[in-house]
């Protein structure tokens, strides 16, 4: 079965229709993209746990309409990567082409073991330090003035929580600050505001596949203004993220485990979680279900498939980076920084069990869209 090009039509959606089959449904993510597009700052966002999601703030229409909509402004529903044909359309403007139904994983240019060459940066990174390294040689050499990436909260200690929110990193230090995963949710496009605030006109995004799809599809949809200055898009792979309140509610009330005493966590296979005072614990995924996102739920791409460069320690050999490298731009940064010396590359083949749990993961992920969404997500 071939997945074909949406045919082009009038855009009249507005807010009425996101409220109504994105917002309300259980297909959004949480991303932000309407919130960062909307040019009346209509569009509100808690990110607090149990929230994640967008709302709008006018009263005289109820949460369900707006006014500007009603009089034509169709942004927020332009710069959304889960309404309507939204896959073939980011594909098309990336690409030149639509995803074939065997290509679970998107369409993937090459695939790549990288890990950092500075061995402050890998320490620092999560897995191979790939993405760290990116961001840095990006910043040093003028492609990117800014990047759009998750930090930690402060706590009231002035220690630290393990709370990831949105942040903007301009230089290496900002950048290995924010390195390493959490696996709660954190909307990175949100620091969009604070980053065109500070002058910043060249951005990187650094997002979970539902974050890395909004830019190609706001350039797709032609959103204006908002999408141009995201010119690197960096995916993490993700089958769900979870909600902050895991944290207190499971792995404190029922494994003493402080958020504030936490230094690191990974998933293979368990929830892997580094403390303070040099202990280490594991944790049952299944254990951890309760909180997944209701965007999770059903998102349909593991492999953040719009990215430019895709990214994630799925692997064996647990010191190197699954890459997926999807478009030029992603490929000539990785060469360039190849011949920098400052990351090493093998081939994806050395590490055939994470090639095949990518398609393994990618193809569970896309069962989870459902049948009456739109059909062009197969």
């Amino acid at each position: 079965m071939t997945v074909d090009a949406p045919k082009s039509e009038r855009w009249s959606f507005q807010w009425k229709e996101l409220y109504d089959e994105v917002i309300t449904s259980g297909l959004c993510t949480g991303c932000a993209g309407c919130v960062i597009a909307c040019p009346h700052d209509v569009i509100g966002y808690k990110h607090e746990p149990g929230q994640y999601k967008p709302f709008h703030l006018e009263e005289e229409l109820g949460l369900d309409d707006c006014t500007h909509g009603q009089k034509g402004c169709t942004s927020c529903t332009r710069a959304c990567p889960r309404f309507r044909a939204w896959e073939p359309e980011a594909d098309l403007h990336l690409h030149g082409r639509v995803r074939q139904p065997d290509e679970q994983a998107g369409i993937v240019g090459d695939i790549l073991l990288t890990r950092a060459s500075d061995d402050s940066v890998y320490e620092t990174g999560q897995d191979g330090g790939l993405v760290s390294a990116i961001l840095i040689w990006c910043l040093e050499n003028d492609i990117v003035d800014g990047a759009l990436v998750s930090g930690l909260e402060s706590g009231a200690d002035g220690e630290g929580g393990w709370k990831a929110i949105p942040m903007v990193a301009t230089n290496r230090d900002e950048v290995l600050a924010g390195a390493g995963s959490r696996y709660t949710y954190s909307a990175n496009p949100i620091a969009y505001d604070e980053a065109r605030e500070r002058g910043l006109e060249n951005l990187a995004l650094v997002g979970m596949s539902c974050q890395t799809s909004i830019a190609p599809v706001m350039w797709h949809r032609k959103v204006g203004k908002v999408g141009k200055p995201i010119k690197l898009n960096i995916g993490l792979l993700c089958s769900k993220s979870f909600d902050d309140a895991m944290f207190d509610e499971l792995f404190d009330v029922k494994y003493g485990l402080r958020k504030e005493d936490i230094t690191k966590m990974n998933i293979k296979g368990v929830f892997q979680v580094w403390m303070k005072n040099g202990d280490y614990h594991e944790i049952n995924l299944k254990e951890c279900h309760a909180w997944t996102r209701e965007g999770c739920n059903h998102c349909p791409d593991f492999a953040a498939e719009h990215a430019d460069i895709s990214t994630g320690g799925i692997g064996e050999l647990t010191d190197w980076t699954l890459t997926i490298v999807r478009t030029d731009l992603g490929r000539a940064i990785i060469s360039a920084m190849v011949a920098d010396g400052v990351i090493e590359t093998r081939p994806g083949d050395d590490d055939p069990g994470a090639v095949a749990l990518l398609h393994k993961l990618a193809a569970k992920s896309r069962a989870r869209w459902p049948e009456w969404a739109a059909v062009t997500v197969r």
